[in-house]
């Protein structure tokens, strides 16, 4: 049986966000996967590559697995009714709904993290108990069907984590070796405490409007 996968599409996506865990099913036999948006017009994303969806949101059939990727475009979309709604439609009948880095901060708005362990970008992880989630550190949490990963490259290990679990080991293990995944940084600076301070400041830096703007559109952080 043929699985539909289905990854939310915008502007101002991170394309490694949407483009890593893509490669992975799409490489995989009897999945079909759809690029979704509100209209079929290309988008650009958060670093300058075009996509392009290929099915609106009002199209989309019921999905075995939906995804939605993170960047700054997800500010956008925190406070879409449009959105909120399609994701919690699909989220009622997926056998797997899932995000990569901050994708899960759509996820929350959308009620869908309620008492769950998640994760997301590690610049963004606290922000999660706002939304009734219990932030888990991890490339990859499961809580029962629900699926976050973590910042931007971690789409990948997703990816192979929820083929193993659709189509089992053997497959995704297929997949693995056919895009020679094997990741060697040439650098241990891959995550905050791997670095010092000042490095990890700056690249804080370099995300603090997107942060901030992010903080406004989330709801306060509940009383303990």
């Amino acid at each position: 049986m043929t699985l539909n996968i289905g990854f939310l599409v915008f502007p101002n996506v991170q394309q490694l966000d949407l483009t890593g865990p893509y490669e992975v099913f799409a490489s995989a036999a009897d999945v079909r996967v759809h690029l979704l948006w509100k209209d079929l017009a290309p988008l650009r994303s958060a670093t300058g590559l075009m996509l392009s969806p290929t099915m609106t949101l009002g199209d989309c059939p019921q999905l075995d697995l939906i995804c939605i990727p993170g960047g700054a475009g997800v500010n956008a979309l925190l406070n879409d009714r449009q959105v909120l709604d399609f994701v919690r439609t699909q989220a009622a009948g997926a056998q797997f709904v899932t995000s990569v880095c901050t994708g899960s901060l759509v996820l929350g708005m959308a009620g869908l993290l309620e008492g769950r362990r998640a994760t997301s970008h590690w610049n963004a992880v606290d922000l999660l108990p706002r939304l009734g989630a219990i932030p888990t550190p991890g490339r990859v949490v499961r809580d029962g069907n629900v699926i976050t990963a973590g910042g931007v490259t971690s789409g990948i290990d997703f990816g192979l984590t929820v083929l193993a679990e659709l189509q089992g080991e053997a497959a995704a293990r297929r997949v693995q070796l056919a895009l020679e995944y094997a990741p060697a940084p040439p650098f241990d600076s891959g995550t905050p405490e791997a670095c010092d301070a000042d490095l990890v400041a700056t690249v804080r830096q370099g995300m603090a409007r997107a942060r901030s703007e992010r903080e406004v559109l989330l709801p306060p952080l509940r009383p303990q």
